[in-house]
């Protein structure tokens, strides 16, 4: 399987919920920035070769052996996220670059090992569950913060946004995983919302809210 075939595979099981709903092919094109026409294309070679079922006008979703394939690439990209943070320091704006070209490594004993020496992490930097050597993912409950109302509290556990400018923003706010968030007030108008973190009060808009991921606690 070619590395251009992988990111294929691995956006269809991102954008399909690990796998278990169809998609489109304009989502694939939008998610690879990439022509439909040659993402159509892609899913009459990947459906020849038994990963993708296609058809046209349908969408497409992964077969049992493109699944397999596609966790074990998100598998090793969360692994190696979990490593740069934790043991080369990397901050958590800076991996995502590093560990796309580190998920095409294809040695099982070396990321069986990093599993290990890790001590066999269940979510990445970003909060997101890592399939375990079977394909299984740990789920773990969570909600946009955005969709909280007022005089809640809940914990931050993870971010839809990966981006490096939306992770420096948090990072300038003091707003990281574990963090506990206390939401006092929402903006009919725009939605924004007033939020405690610790001692600070912090202003953020409803794009933000709509890119954090929470467990809720209580109300207050």
């Amino acid at each position: 399987m070619t590395l251009t075939e992988e990111n294929y595979i691995k956006s269809i099981y991102q954008l399909g919920k690990y796998g278990v709903h169809t998609v489109s092919t304009n989502s694939i094109a939008d998610a690879l920035e990439t022509k439909a026409s040659s993402v159509t294309d892609m899913m009459k070679k990947l459906a020849e070769k038994g990963y993708v079922n296609y058809k046209k006008y349908q969408g497409v979703n992964l077969t049992i052996k493109g699944g397999e394939i596609a966790a074990d690439i998100v598998r090793k990209h969360r692994l190696w996220e979990v490593f740069l943070v934790e043991k080369l320091n990397f901050s958590w704006d800076e991996i995502h670059e590093i560990a796309e070209q580190l998920e095409h490594i294809k040695s099982e004993k070396l990321i069986h090992e990093l599993d290990k020496f890790l001590n066999y992490p269940s979510h990445d930097p970003h909060g997101d569950p890592i399939p375990n050597k079977f394909g299984a993912i740990k789920k773990t409950e969570k909600i946009l913060l955005f969709n909280l109302s007022e005089n809640t509290k809940a914990v931050c556990v993870g971010v839809k946004d990966t981006s490096s400018a939306f992770l420096k923003y948090l990072d300038k706010h003091k707003i990281a995983l574990g963090s506990e968030i206390i939401i006092l007030s929402r903006e009919d108008f725009d939605n924004s919302m007033v939020i405690k973190i610790g001692e600070n009060l912090i202003s953020i808009s409803q794009i933000v809210a709509s890119n954090l991921f929470v467990k809720e606690c209580n109300t207050i």
